[in-house]
């Protein structure tokens, strides 16, 4: 559990200034030996606030970064927060002409990016309104770092109002232009402190961080949930699995995707002895296998905690720390959020358990709106201010949520709904199959054809009609697949969440000559 100090703070700066009383407290450490106190974590963070300021940042002001991973890349995020600076990640893998719109329509005072890609974003600042270009490199390097190491330490937070932005962290964009959700200063630290508090986090642990620093995940629910409760980092610069297995002896929580897992079973190293001193694993930001949940448990002995979050609202369930974890659930809400289901079809709100709707949101996690879009903002709440999460899913009995997938992924074929997860799930326990995803592509007769991409493991030899005759006595007529399509691989976003709209313009064309 958060300590006491910790959990009475009721900003995300409190926190650092809190920790930072404590001068022996480690922060963050590196596989490299370089360690960061809370203390210096707060002189380092304040030395860059400094700097931003002197570069004309004020509260309010948005700062953009496309930096890679590193100490310096958190300092800065945590200098923003002291500062009362909102701040803009982006995606390092994103093109200029994403970051131009990113820049157009957040128009930072300043952004910050690679020393390499200083010459190409400069003319872009300069059309979206910013004052000034830093540069941030791995190792440290950069005018940021240059300017910071000439300003004062005793830099002194801003006292800023708990419902201030403190973040615009832009959607992955899947139905069309990214939008910006802003989030709070009360989003960031309610939810910090309530999976601190779930998850049992302590001043003694050492998560081992293997997650991008521009999403909500490795940004967020990493770190925020680290200084929230006193704990520290062991930063590794990327997701590597042989590297992350052997640091698990260094550290006692681990936060990973789905596709982590998978390919930490590949390691033939992995076992309960490498993983004795890891509490507890934790698997979001895309759905689990159940096959990928029971292969970790007969290696490890460990449950994989799976919990359910977007960038919107932050974590809202969370499978028990102690208590049943349940393959396919990702377990009851948080203290503090609520979730209810919309059961359109019969209506509007569907009270009864174990029925199938649109999951909706609301507590002090969801977020505060889509920047500059009050449009967009207002349609994706309901009347009582609730928010529309876009996810199918249904709640049990024992109040665990199950989620079977987005509400635009859902397959209307011949006027049968067509859950992607329920033959997902069929598919993926045939001999053969590494995985699959179920989607919907426009059909003449059906209005939408169910089709399916698979992926056979190393070594298997598949057949689509073969696939189809093993499902055939297993699915209702109407959900088994029209076409099944062997792939390579599935695309996926950084966190590793299939893509199916890439999946579906792909495949547009495959019915048009039935």
């Amino acid at each position: 559990m958060a300590s006491c100090v910790m959990s009475l703070c009721k900003d995300p700066s409190d926190w650092i200034e809190e920790a930072a009383a404590l001068p022996h407290r480690l922060f963050l450490r590196t596989p490299a030996g370089r360690e960061i106190g809370y203390a210096e974590l707060r002189e380092q963070s304040g030395r860059i606030a400094a700097a931003l300021r002197l570069r004309g940042v004020l509260p309010g002001d948005r700062v953009a970064a496309q930096v890679d991973k590193s100490p310096e890349a958190v300092l800065l995020y945590v200098a923003c927060l002291r500062m009362g600076a909102i701040f803009v990640p982006i995606n390092t893998a994103n093109t200029s002409n994403e970051v131009e719109y990113f820049l157009r329509d957040s128009q930072p005072r300043v952004i910050i990016v690679r020393p390499s890609e200083c010459n190409a974003i400069e003319p872009l600042a300069k059309q979206a309104g910013a004052m000034h270009v830093e540069t941030l490199g791995t190792g440290g390097e950069g005018s940021l770092t240059e300017l910071s190491g000439k300003c004062g330490a005793d830099f002194q937070p801003v006292k800023c109002n708990t419902v201030s932005t403190a973040a615009i962290v832009y959607t992955s964009g899947t139905t069309g232009r990214s939008k910006g959700a802003m989030l709070t200063r009360a989003n960031l630290a309610s939810n910090a402190l309530a999976l601190a508090e779930a998850w049992r986090f302590n001043e003694n642990d050492v998560l081992l961080h293997a997650l991008p620093l521009f999403h909500i995940h490795g940004l967020f629910v990493a770190i925020n949930t680290v200084m929230a409760s006193g704990s520290s980092l062991l930063l590794l610069p990327k997701f590597d699995a042989a590297e992350v297995l052997a640091h698990l002896r260094d550290a006692t929580v681990y936060m990973g995707v789905p596709t982590h897992y998978a390919r930490l079973l590949q390691q033939v190293d992995l076992n309960r002895d490498t993983t004795v001193r890891i509490r507890v694993f934790i698997s979001g930001s895309a759905p689990l296998l159940p096959e990928t949940h029971r292969a970790f448990r007969e290696r490890t002995g460990h449950v994989i905690l799976e919990r359910y979050g977007m960038t919107e609202t932050l974590i809202n369930t969370s499978n028990p720390y102690q208590g049943p974890r349940i393959p396919g659930s990702v377990g009851p809400t948080l203290k503090g959020t609520q979730i209810r289901v919309n059961h359109a079809e019969s209506g509007g709100l569907e009270n009864s358990r174990d029925e199938f709707g649109v999951l909706e949101v609301k507590g002090p996690n969801v977020f505060a709106g889509y920047w500059r879009d009050a449009e967009k903002t207002r349609s994706e709440f309901t009347a009582d201010a609730w928010f529309k999460t876009g996810d199918v899913g249904r709640i049990d009995r024992d109040g665990y949520v199950h989620i079977v997938g987005r509400a635009k992924d859902l397959v209307i074929s011949g006027g049968y709904n067509v859950y992607p997860i329920e033959v997902e799930s069929e598919l993926d326990a045939l001999a053969g199959v590494q995985e699959s995803a179920v989607f919907g592509v426009s059909h003449p007769d059906l209005g939408e054809g169910v089709t399916a991409a698979v992926v056979a493991k190393a070594g298997a030899v598949l057949s689509e009609h073969g696939i189809l005759e093993a499902v055939r006595m297993r699915l209702a007529r109407y959900k088994i697949p029209k076409r099944i399509l062997l792939v390579d691989e599935l695309p996926r976003n950084a966190m590793g969440k299939v893509q199916k709209n890439e999946l579906r313009k792909a495949f547009a064309t495959i019915y048009s000559a039935n």
